[in-house]
């Protein structure tokens, strides 16, 4: 038996249309389905990157807040590969999005940085 890789990652959000805003226009993944599921008041929107990994974004009535700093245990933060840190970053800042400076990783060589979404899930830029 053998994992193959990861297929979605599932976020949960505070406000859908914000974040589906956020996701799609800003970050530039593409809607593979949108619905809206009536008996749990929710949304769960499939969205794709270029490589075929998948977020799901789902919304629910008044979601509990989940700790994401100072760093707690389980889920650390999600990573995006990009061609050029540098370039994206300088990117997300022009929609108005705050970014951390870059960093290189000391054990890879590679540069980082990292921002968050609208509900402040962290996020990641690493280089490709």
């Amino acid at each position: 038996m053998t994992l193959e890789g990861i297929h979605h990652v599932a976020i949960i959000c505070s406000d859908y249309q914000r974040s589906k805003a956020f996701y799609t226009e800003t970050l530039g993944l593409k809607i593979v389905a949108e619905n809206y599921r009536e008996k749990r008041h929710s949304y769960k929107l499939d969205l794709e990157l270029p490589n075929g990994n998948q977020i799901e974004l789902f919304s629910f009535p008044e979601p509990p807040l989940r700790v994401s700093g100072p760093e707690a245990r389980g889920l650390r933060h999600l990573a995006f590969v990009v061609e050029s840190v540098e370039a994206y970053a300088d990117y997300l800042e022009s929609c108005g999005v705050e970014v951390e400076a870059i960093r290189k990783d000391e054990y890879t060589g590679k540069y980082y940085t990292f921002f968050q979404d609208p509900d402040g899930l962290p996020l990641e830029l690493y280089e490709k």
